[in-house]
């Protein structure tokens, strides 16, 4: 082992908690290196959050374009090019990296293009891309491993050589008939975004539900969307096995109902979950402990076993998304300058880009039912708005959670055009305390979809059974 290298801080991994660490530290003069072995700024500028959104839009537009008619407009042959829709979110990504190695050299943090491994407590080791190892060590270290997409075991799958979103992301090709293993966000945002693009999508979920993390309503408006846009759902399916060739011509042996057959495609995209980056990297060589799921253990504080170690986004179990991982760097910083910041009780918002989008933040029913918290619930159709009759893009509904006893607001759902800016909108008033009753007398801009919002929270029932559960209006 060579000699170690002393630095005041060392970050293993430059996602996003990554990244602001090693910014953020070298700007206040600490001495700061990240060690990172492959993506610089980490997956969602690269391959997942960025990129998806950008491959998403293209799919708006060509969606758009197929319905020209409907918005007056004749146009003549509509063919989709993947090599530019390729091309156009490749210039975008290596623009965005661009950006962040300018950050690296104007904060004067120093990038490690490498693998670490821990050797010792604060101390690693990095074979290096370009040839021969650094040993670094610090006083203080921050792991910012990630995640990254599982693979089922499933007999044949793996030799398929099926795609994850990283090579979905990398389609300069059409498949002609892909197969999406897993109803869940990736799946669901990848599958419609390549059925609009051109490709036969066929969507195998072993559950009962597709967004199975959401509520009834929710999971069906998605179903009937997808189903409507042509993609074939298979619910409460189970594949036994695969055989063939991703890219070429695939056969599943799928289980559903009791019924076995044979399901033919030409490409596979597994998006079934992901798991965290944290091994073979010498953890317990640090004294670093992981929990049985794999994540890092911290505290609430975001602190690992190992003494001056801290774990940040996914890998230390955080809510798998880039504005958490931001959040945990927020979290540990300020408590580093004598702060009391906690992960408990955060009020985590996310949104899935299907078209219409997705959005949520605070309770669902089925959350507020399984704790026995009483609630009042509104739901309206995006439609009592009048902006959705303008773009004509009137599919979708907005809810909410009122507390039983109070006029606090519980939670927000919103599946419709722009549903991600609507969340951002009620989460404001749920951080402020507001009641709901602000939202329903503020006087929003005419025809701005925040607009609608009056509409959901002028539905609150105002007179209530107080019982555990959903309260119902008397």
């Amino acid at each position: 082992m060579s000699t170690a290298e002393k630095y005041d801080v060392l970050v293993l991994g430059s996602g996003t908690a990554g990244k602001l660490a090693a910014w953020t530290m070298a700007k206040e003069g600490r001495r700061t290196a990240v060690i990172e072995r492959k993506y610089v700024g980490g997956s969602c500028p690269n391959i997942a959050c960025l990129p998806t959104k950008n491959v998403i839009h293209s799919a708006k537009v060509a969606s758009l374009v197929a319905r020209h008619q409907e918005f007056g407009i004749e146009a003549g042959t509509i063919a989709i090019d993947m090599k530019r829709v390729y091309a156009r979110k490749r210039e975008m990504v290596d623009g965005i990296v661009k950006v962040h190695l300018d950050k690296y050299h104007s904060s004067g943090a120093e990038i490690v293009c490498g693998d670490g491994v821990f050797v010792a407590a604060r101390t690693l080791q990095v074979t290096l891309h370009d040839g021969g190892e650094r040993t670094l060590t610090a006083d203080r270290v921050f792991v910012n491993l990630g995640t990254r997409a599982m693979i089922p075991d499933i007999p044949g799958l793996r030799e398929a050589k099926p795609m994850t979103h990283i090579e979905a992301l990398d389609l300069q090709r059409r498949p002609e008939h892909l197969i999406v293993l897993g109803g869940g966000y990736v799946g669901l945002e990848l599958g419609q975004a390549l059925r609009r693009l051109g490709s036969r999508v066929t969507l195998i979920e072993r559950g009962s539900h597709i967004a199975s993390n959401e509520d009834a309503d929710v999971s069906h408006a998605i179903l009937q969307l997808f189903r409507d846009e042509g993609i074939d759902i298979r619910l409460d399916t189970r594949v036994l096995s695969v055989s063939g060739h991703s890219g070429g011509e695939v056969n599943l042996h799928i289980q559903s109902g009791g019924t076995t057959r044979t399901l033919e495609g030409t490409d596979i995209l597994v998006a079934v979950g992901r798991t965290p980056n944290t091994t073979g990297i010498g953890l317990e060589t640090a004294g670093i402990d992981v929990i049985e799921t794999g994540h890092i253990r911290v505290n609430d504080r975001l602190e690992t076993t190992a003494s001056s170690v801290w774990a940040m986004g996914e890998c230390a179990g955080s809510p798998y998304f880039t504005h958490v991982s931001e959040d945990d760097f927020a979290i540990i910083h300020e408590n580093l300058n004598g702060g009391h910041r906690s992960t408990r009780d955060r009020l985590v918002p996310y949104c899935v880009f299907i078209d219409p989008e997705l959005a949520r933040v605070g309770l669902n029913e089925s959350q507020a039912r399984e704790r026995g918290i009483a609630y009042r619930l509104a739901s309206v159709p995006v439609e009592s708005g009048w902006r959705p009759w303008t773009i004509s893009e009137k599919r979708g509904f907005m809810k909410t959670l009122i507390e039983a006893h109070d006029d606090r607001i519980l939670g927000f759902t919103g599946f419709g055009p722009e549903a991600g800016e609507l969340m951002g909108t009620v989460q404001l008033a749920m951080i402020a305390g507001l009641p709901y009753t602000t939202l329903r007398d503020t006087m929003f801009a005419h025809p701005t979809m925040t607009e609608g919002l009056k509409s959901l929270f002028m539905a609150v029932p105002q007179q209530i059974q107080h019982h555990a559960g959903q309260a119902q209006q008397t």
